[in-house]
């Protein structure tokens, strides 16, 4: 039997600035957006490329705004990614690897460059390079 995780709920405190900071800034795919009744909101949104999506509303959930930390997205060129944010107008760290001193500046090797960023809210997210297909 597979075991897909298809939705993470992320807490947020203001739904239409996370709304347009992820399908604006980010450029992932509205895919709901509706309004279940007066104290529910539900707004799912997917990364390109993505087969998990992330929903934020009203009456999901009881975490506090901004506290989840290490969400991971993947990409093929980190440097890419990265300028893509930049352009943007999200704030993201420079490319890091960890090594023998732990976060260190620049790329790793295979599995081992990544940049960072959060959103309105605080909520972190990582960006890792997967290695090439050759």
């Amino acid at each position: 039997m597979d075991w897909t995780l298809e939705v993470v709920v992320l807490p947020v405190s203001d739904v239409d600035r996370a709304k347009a900071f992820y399908s604006g800034q980010l450029g992932w795919n509205v895919d709901v957006d509706r309004r279940m009744s007066e104290t529910m909101r539900v707004v799912q949104l997917t990364p390109p490329g993505s087969g998990c999506s992330v929903t934020v509303g009203e009456g999901l959930t009881e975490v506090p705004p901004g506290s989840y930390q290490g969400l991971q997205l993947c990409v093929a060129d980190i440097d890419a990614a990265r300028a893509q944010l930049v352009a943007s107008g999200v704030t993201v760290d420079g490319v890091f690897h960890f090594g023998p001193k732990g976060r260190e500046e620049g790329h790793g090797g295979p599995w081992n460059a990544f940049l960072a960023f959060s959103d309105p809210d605080g909520n972190g997210w990582v960006v890792q390079e997967r290695p090439k297909e050759r």
